[in-house]
């Protein structure tokens, strides 16, 4: 079975509609998609709106999860959030509709299946909780005690932005990378396509361009935070875009503030 693996679109429509093409050239029989499907782009509503018109199978991500708080927990975030971060949450769920919130909010936090005698679970982030980023680095002893509590052959999640595949023991653990939010400082969309076969699991990722000077314009069009349009620009999370940022002002005002080199004399004008 052919699958193809996608997370963290992030409302980054231009993104996920290139990966979308290029899983369907390779013929897969399905998508499976890991959450955090709206927040800091500009297309929440057409992205759940494709998911659910191309019924990706779908968990719910901690980003997603925030969007729907939203309503409830507004004044209380006002004062605690960062203000690029309350923004975030309070545009996304103004700009979803009544139906797509609902789709968003019937999703459930882990799918467990068996497909060619694997026992397979998806989940947004790890096993433990819906906000552990597991990596390439992560400590194997880590992995060796989620693969106890996981239950399951094969481990499928997001959160981290960070593809990769490894096995451990029996187990392996598969993070397709992000669609919409890459953070590693390479700008393409990311996903993966997962080959299950009765005694074999196979797994490609894919790096793949797409318009980001649209998706960018998109953000400020929307007037969401600049911070936003930066991390689709740069290719990184928002904590590291925002002192990159940070980094890049105070280089220029040190250099505007810098003095002037001295410039020589000026010639004396020629004898008359």
């Amino acid at each position: 079975m052919k699958i193809a693996l996608i997370a963290d679109i992030h409302a980054n429509l231009h993104a996920f509609e290139v990966v979308l093409a290029h899983a369907k050239a390779q013929a897969v029989e399905t998508i499976w998609n890991l959450g955090d499907s709206v927040g800091y782009g500009a297309f929440p509503d057409e992205v759940v709106q494709r998911l659910r018109k191309d019924e990706v199978l779908s968990v719910v991500g901690n980003y997603d999860l925030r969007v729907l708080q939203f309503k409830d927990k507004k004044g209380k975030w006002r004062d605690k959030k960062a203000p690029e971060k309350y923004r975030g949450f309070e545009w996304t769920y103004e700009h979803l509709s009544k139906k797509n919130r609902k789709f968003l909010r019937f999703l459930s936090h882990e799918v467990r299946m068996k497909v060619r005698g694997h026992r397979i679970l998806l989940t947004h982030a790890s096993p433990a909780a819906d906000d552990e980023a597991l990596t390439a680095e992560t400590p194997l002893e880590r992995l060796r005690e989620l693969a106890a509590m996981a239950k399951a052959d094969i481990v499928i999640t997001g959160h981290s932005h960070r593809g990769f595949a490894r096995q451990v023991g029996d187990v392996w653990f598969i993070n397709p990378g992000s669609v919409g939010r890459p953070d590693d400082g390479d700008l393409r969309a990311s996903y993966a396509i997962l080959q299950v076969e009765r005694n074999s699991v196979a797994v490609e990722h894919f790096r793949l361009n797409y318009d980001v000077e649209r998706a960018v314009y998109a953000v400020r069009a929307a007037k969401l935070p600049e911070l936003f349009a930066q991390m689709l620009a740069q290719g990184h999370g928002l904590e590291t875009t925002a002192a990159l940022l940070e980094e890049q002002a105070s280089a220029e005002a040190n250099q505007a503030a810098a003095p002037s080199p001295a410039q020589p004399p000026a010639e004396p004008p020629p004898a008359p």
